[in-house]
């Protein structure tokens, strides 16, 4: 089945970027009914961070992220496959100057789980050498699909969480921008319980130390899908001032918050099929149970 999917993707490829965005709809639709599974882990996310939302409106979101996250799987055959040109006229960057004017110093790419985070990812490393941490898929086809789309214009370095931070602070010390994505439940190790829409919420403090031990600092950097042709957007915020704090849990909570506000812009496109509250308090039962 993954090589049948794949096959599709990459015929998709060649299509004008506007029917995408139908193809998408039709096609999340289908996954919102079938997948019976993740349909309940998205409506039971929307529930935990909305609940002033009627049951209207979270259904309703809930369809549109199975549309919106159809439509960037199948736009990943551009990544995979099409040229550099067609990848660079998908994704437009915006705020570059954040980054720039600091690039002389450690940075960390804050990227939250949206929709749109490989796209992103991948324009910037059209021409940018970057490292990042990489987990391995339990799919081996599938695994080297995305592992070659991730490589193959400039090759980036690439950790497990398994090989620790150690690699990645030296790459960063040597100019390499670190793209991070660590916003997901990752368990208890290395996290503390703090806020995510008034959810306590397992968040990891590796944001904080890497800054400390890199001598880093943070720009996000967020990618939004854009409605029907036009593509993506990647924006680069400010750099974070008076980061790290010295309080780990204090910078996991800024951290948190920064991304709330982003998903309230387009909830749609927050990665809501990532169990995000699996790992609970002492006493408190998973609500995916």
């Amino acid at each position: 089945m993954t090589r049948i999917g794949l096959v599709f993707i990459w015929l998709l490829r060649l299509l004008p970027l506007s029917l995408f965005a139908l193809v998408g709809r039709v096609l999340g639709l289908l996954l919102y009914v079938l997948a019976g599974e993740r349909r309940r882990v998205v409506l039971t996310n929307l529930g935990l961070c909305f609940p002033q939302w009627s049951e209207a409106d979270r259904t309703r979101v809930a369809r549109q992220h199975f549309q919106v996250f159809a439509r960037g799987l199948l736009e990943h055959g551009i990544l995979w496959w099409s040229s550099a040109a067609r990848v660079q006229k998908l994704v437009r960057v915006i705020g570059i100057e954040h980054w720039e004017s600091v690039r002389e110093r450690p940075v960390i790419w804050l990227a939250p789980h949206f929709i749109g985070l490989d796209m992103g990812g991948v324009r910037m490393a059209l021409k940018q050498q970057v490292v990042s941490v990489y987990s391995q898929q339990k799919d081996p086809v599938f695994d080297a699909v995305l592992l070659r789309g991730r490589t193959r214009f400039v090759m980036p370095e690439l950790y497990s969480r398994q090989q620790g931070i150690r690699p990645v602070i030296k790459a960063m010390r040597r100019g390499l921008p670190f793209y991070y994505l660590p916003d997901m439940d990752f368990g208890e190790r290395d996290s503390v319980f703090v806020p995510f829409f008034d959810v306590p919420t397992a968040t990891i403090t590796g944001l904080a130390r890497i800054a400390r031990l890199a001598g880093a600092v943070v720009v996000p950097a967020v990618t939004r899908q854009l409605p029907g042709g036009e593509g993506y957007e990647l924006r680069f915020y400010p750099s974070w001032e008076n980061f790290p704090s010295g309080d780990d849990e204090a910078d996991a909570r800024r951290m948190n918050a920064f991304i709330e506000d982003r998903v309230r812009e387009m909830p749609e496109q927050y990665y809501w099929l990532h169990k995000r509250f699996k790992t609970r308090p002492p006493g408190q039962r998973s609500p995916y149970a």
